[in-house]
């Protein structure tokens, strides 16, 4: 076999397989998420910081609009398959409802999903915390290193300027804010499409564990260069927008920072503002990675290019981000793909007779044991 067809046949291999051949997988991103939460207690301990649940005035809780979107994605996913059962079996729909949710969700795949989102969850909190801690941690800043490195790369240019030279301030700073917005969407529909609407689960768990090393590399990479990013060290720049949905975004999370750093016991705020790297790249890449090397559908493959492309450009245009922080979200995007490939083929290789963490079937499903 040429060397190029063995090497894409392990790939695809990592992609295949059905929740009863995933073996332990599942236990890829509920590691991650043990070590990010262990990680987030050790800092709070250290530092006497409170945990906060970061999005909690705006959704409830991020784990109750998961389970929302979730829950509609499985909606989307059931009644198809009980509309096309029911008129080949001549069944009633309810019925046919009941027996394709029995079949599919009812057991190992269904329990494989819940742990995967819960352990995303736990991740994304960690993640959401530690950057919340880190100017208590460091009073380190690099915005000036970063903002000189730029300028002596472009000639003594701002690269934001000259995208605001380039591409002007009126119809394309709507679309790029529209785009960067987008992502706070996209990543819980993204997990119920990979988990739920998807019949590769494996594929499903390798793209959550990706995100999940996402963040907790990120974090990290905000302890090694601490900046908070062009648009707030040095706001003259991005003067020139216009209002969007983008600046607003920019001084509510400014105002947040600034309850956070008064007195980060009186406020149940985060502090979510850090540039170096930037995990909307690191994230985007990390998705376009697993559809393609899971060779999904064209057209979630160009999708996911397109909005990387677009989005890298708007991390630079509004100032969220320096030109390095997208090459430093470009590395953590590949290394969190590569990471969780390997984890997921490891886990999934566990022998048949050792995969009894989680059980076939559930109590009342006509599969279980009598």
């Amino acid at each position: 076999m040429p060397k190029g067809n063995l090497k894409r046949g392990r790939v695809e291999a990592v992609y295949q397989g059905d929740a009863d051949t995933v073996g332990r997988a599942w236990l890829a991103p509920v590691g991650i998420a043990v070590f990010s939460a262990a990680l987030m207690l050790i800092v709070a301990a250290a530092e006497g910081l409170p945990l906060r649940d970061p999005d909690a005035r705006y959704v409830g809780s991020p784990l109750a609009l998961i389970g929302v979107i979730a829950g509609i994605f499985l909606v989307l996913d059931l009644v198809p398959r009980s509309w096309r059962r029911s008129r080949e079996t001549q069944k009633s729909l309810s019925a046919s409802f009941v027996g394709v949710f029995e079949e599919r969700w009812w057991g190992r795949r269904g329990l494989v999903v819940i742990a995967a989102l819960l352990a995303f969850y736990v991740t994304y909190i960690s993640y959401r915390n530690l950057k919340s801690f880190l100017p208590f941690v460091t009073d380190a800043n690099f915005d000036g290193e970063l903002l000189s490195a730029e300028r002596s790369i472009f000639f003594g240019n701002d690269p934001a300027r000259m995208l605001h030279d380039l591409l002007g301030t009126g119809f394309v700073a709507e679309f790029l804010s529209a785009v960067y917005l987008a992502f706070l969407t996209f990543v819980p529909i993204s997990l119920a499409v990979a988990l739920i609407w998807s019949n590769r689960v494996k594929v499903g768990i390798t793209y959550v564990s990706a995100l999940s090393i996402c963040w907790i590399l990120g974090a990290m990479s905000y302890y090694v260069i601490p900046a908070l990013g062009p648009v707030f060290a040095e706001p003259g720049l991005f003067a020139s927008l216009p209002d969007t949905g983008v600046s607003r975004l920019q001084e509510t999370l400014l105002d947040h920072r600034r309850e956070v750093l008064a007195d980060p016991l009186a406020t149940n705020a985060v502090q979510s503002i850090a540039a170096f790297a930037s995990l909307h790249t690191g994230v985007l890449f990390a998705a376009a990675l697993v559809a393609h090397r899971s060779r999904s559908h064209a057209a979630v493959r160009y999708g996911l290019w397109s909005m990387l492309g677009f989005t890298m450009i708007a991390t630079v245009y509004f100032g969220w981000h320096y030109i390095v922080d997208d090459f430093g979200g470009l590395f953590i995007g590949a290394v969190a793909v590569l990471g969780a490939e390997r984890l997921t083929k490891r886990l999934s290789a566990v022998p048949a007779t050792e995969r009894s963490l989680i059980p076939e079937s559930l109590p009342g499903s006509s599969r279980a044991a009598p």
